[in-house]
Formats: C-alpha cells, structure tokens, sequence
C-alpha cells in the first residue's frame, strides 16, 4: 500500500468500530514499510491486510479487512496467503475476535491467551514526577519491552513512543524500575498501549495524565489480572476479548501484573 491507501483502509476499520489511533499508521509504515498489502479489482481496491515484519524470526498480523461490498468473494483469502508470504518463514502472531479463531487455526494458528478491551474514564491528574522519556529511558522502555514481547521491534518502537500531535510517551522512575505508558488520540477517545508499571498507583496515574479527562480504553493481557482488577475497580468496563494466537513458535514473552499492550488493529 502507499500513504494514501492505508488511510483508506484504516477508515474501513472505523466504520467496523475498530476505532484505529488518528496517526497509529506511520509507525507500521516505519517499521515494515512492504508489510501493507492491498488488492485491487479492475483498479478499486478491495482487500488489505498487514503483516509487520518486526524481528528475524517474528512478524506481527493484523488490519485484516475486505470493502463491505467485496465480500465472500475470495479476495480476503488472496490477501491473507500474499501476508503469510510476506512474513518469510517467521512466526506469526495474530489477536482474532472469537467469531475467526476457528478460522485462523485452520491456517496454523493456535491460541496462546486473550486479551480484553477495557473502557472507562479516570479523573484528572497532575502527573507528579512524570516526564517525555530521554534517550536513557527510550533505551530502557526498549529492553522492557523486548523482554514482555519476546523479541525486539525497535523500528516500530522508536516511530510509536516519538511525540506527534496525537500521541505521546510518558515515563516515570528510571533504569530496570521505569515506567511507561504511550497514549493517543483516536477518532473517539484515547487508548493506551503499551503499558508497563510497577504497581496500580502508578499504572492508573499513567493512563489518567495521558486521558486527560477522556474516555479510554486498555487492552490488557489475561495474564495482567491486577491491571484488569485495578480498572474494573475504578468503573471501566469489557468491551470486547481477543485471542492471541501464533502460527508456529510463540516468542518466550514475560508477564507483568501492570502490562497493556500497544494496539490490536494494525499488527
């Protein structure tokens, strides 16, 4: 895909409810330039997918979407073999609603987890001993990561937690007790993702300063259960569950009781 196919896609996504980040696309871009596939019928476009090479051994899928009326015709398929091509041999990780889990495990993929959506609001705060991340603590964020993931992606990482209008970093503590949290504005409210924190004093006052007052959402691991009971306590609410699954050897990911992933949509 170019810029401009892409922005056309993530408003397929919108009209889905998936809700996308307004700027969420350039980091993608940034890390797998090639991994945005897109088929055309007679020069309109009809199917896209990504599939986000981020490591050697490890690619990323997601965005995967036909045009409402271009469906049940095979082009969803043409797209999904075009990605799984693109991944090279990689393992490939996915997070599938329920109604395509079984789908996906006829192609490979088997579950590994869930994840849950959680949406409310938090009151505002000021945010004390918060600050935009340095090198030393972008070097940090990137090791933690590395570690929660399993393998590194320091091409989307370094385009995701850079400062735009729409999206910011936020970090507090510092070295192997860093804290962080990016958060950015979507066509309604503001996600959170990724998230790492030591305790739910700190988890919450990252999501709060970084709402600021909005309604926002946190996909959470299952393995994050004080994350989830944190936010549920405070009001927020499920709104929807995906599986985690992978099509060969799952990365040796770690597990934090205060951990939000970065986002479900685009890989």
């Amino acid at each position: 895909m170019r810029p401009q196919d892409l922005d056309l896609v993530l408003d397929w996504a919108a009209s889905e409810g998936w809700n996308p980040g307004l700027d969420d696309a350039a980091a993608f871009l940034d890390a797998d330039p090639d991994g945005f596939l897109m088929k055309w019928v007679q020069g309109r476009p009809v199917a896209a997918i990504s599939v986000v090479n981020h490591a050697a051994d490890h690619a990323f899928l997601g965005l995967y979407i036909c045009s409402p009326d271009s469906r049940g015709q095979g082009h969803g398929m043409d797209v999904w073999l075009a990605g799984l091509a693109h991944a090279r041999g990689r393992s490939v990780g996915l997070d599938g609603v329920p109604a395509q889990q079984a789908n996906y495990e006829v192609s490979g993929f088997r579950r590994a987890g869930c994840t849950q959506r959680l949406t409310g609001t938090l009151p505002v705060t000021a945010g004390w001993g918060m600050r935009t991340p340095d090198v030393q603590d972008l070097a940090a964020l990137a090791a933690r990561d590395h570690w929660l993931q399993g393998y590194a992606r320091p091409a989307f990482l370094a385009a995701w937690t850079a400062d735009c209008p729409t999206r910011r970093t936020l970090v507090c503590g510092g070295g192997t007790g860093l804290a962080y949290a990016t958060g950015r504005r979507c066509r309604s409210g503001v996600k959170i993702g990724p998230l790492y924190a030591p305790d739910a004093a700190t988890a919450l006052s990252l999501i709060a300063v970084l709402a600021d007052g909005d309604e926002v959402s946190v996909d959470v691991p299952e393995a994050s259960a004080d994350l989830h009971g944190a936010l549920t306590a405070e009001g927020f609410t499920a709104a929807f569950e995906t599986a985690r699954m992978y099509r060969g050897p799952a990365p040796a990911a770690q597990s934090a009781p205060f951990q939000a992933v970065a986002t479900l949509e685009l890989g």
